[in-house]
């Protein structure tokens, strides 16, 4: 396991406690889903280079409006991504059977591509390809359908050799490795790592653009032999989701337990805000990214006090 058991546990305490409040009332439930799909669609777009703002991209997919001197390819990237989300929650919401395998992961990469780039949508790149920015070299284009095979049946065999949270981010590293396709390779990952965890009961779980660096250096340990950095990274991103629904859906929820700022946190303790953002992008303090900022809980830095006494003990 690569996961702590720190990790671990919150998790799935979090995950239970979100299961204890379904069915979410659909006002809620819709109103979440629409920011999600909003984020997501911004965020996963914007680490590959594209330019639209996250307004920009509500504007774009939620009003349908075309935004000045923008590219176009841009627009049609954020298109495609909704899309591709829509088609993501009506498979779950239908609790349909959803089988992670090649044919699922080329529609996804078709609906991702397809308005930006219909040439390569949904098909196997056929030569030689390098990932900017990275050391990385991915598999030669021969290779990759027996790479991608390969691929799906370590998927089959390791679902119960690791947590589900593990899981995703396993495959969402071994995709990216072999990746398989010229272009679209990062936002089909991470869109094949929300099935796993969609099937499982986790809300959508976003890389945010403003953790890009840490994303890319997690990635590289991994290309290292070193998973555990891009396994709690990924946790990480899940339990903020997770944070977002319970924030929404409990409206008589314990004063302790509310997040709020880490400035208005420090005012209840001798600690700064500085120093809690710190330990919050430590991963020390559970805390979670409203846009730039973050928030945690009275609760949460109870427990990390706690905790360093304990160790200190």
């Amino acid at each position: 396991m690569y996961l702590s058991k720190k990790t671990i546990r919150l998790l799935d305490e979090r995950l239970q406690e979100l299961s204890s409040l379904r069915p979410i009332p659909p006002t809620i439930l819709q109103k979440t889903q629409e920011r999600f799909e909003v984020e997501m669609t911004y965020n996963s777009n914007a680490i590959e280079g594209n330019s639209l703002s996250l307004k920009e991209t509500y504007w774009v997919i939620q009003e349908g409006l075309t935004i000045k001197e923008k590219p176009l390819k841009d627009h049609l990237e954020a298109k495609n991504q909704k899309e591709a989300l829509d088609f993501l929650y009506q498979l779950v919401d239908e609790r349909k059977r959803i089988a992670v395998n090649e044919n699922l992961i080329k529609l996804l990469h078709n609906l991702v591509i397809f308005d930006s780039d219909r040439e390569i949508a949904g098909k196997y790149r056929k030569g030689e390809v390098a990932i900017s920015g990275s050391k990385h070299i991915p598999v030669r284009a021969y290779k990759i359908k027996p790479e991608m095979a390969q691929l799906i049946t370590w998927l089959q065999q390791n679902k119960k050799n690791h947590h589900v949270v593990e899981l995703a981010a396993l495959l969402h590293y071994k995709f990216v490795s072999i990746h398989p396709f010229w272009d679209g390779n990062g936002r089909t990952a991470r869109l094949i790592m929300n099935v796993l965890l969609m099937k499982a009961g986790y809300p959508l779980s976003i890389i945010l653009k403003t953790d890009r660096k840490k994303y890319y250096r997690v990635l590289e340990r991994a290309d290292n032999g070193d998973p555990k950095p891009l396994c709690e990274f990924i946790a990480r991103s899940v339990i903020r989701s997770l944070n977002i629904y319970l924030s929404s859906v409990q409206t008589s929820q314990n004063s302790r337990d509310r997040f709020i700022s880490l400035e208005n946190l420090s005012k209840k303790t001798k600690y700064s805000a500085a120093y809690l953002k710190k330990l919050a992008g430590l991963g020390k303090l559970e805390a979670y990214k409203e846009n730039r900022n973050w928030l945690s809980t009275e609760r949460a830095l109870q427990d990390y006090i706690q905790n360093r006494e304990r160790k200190r003990g």
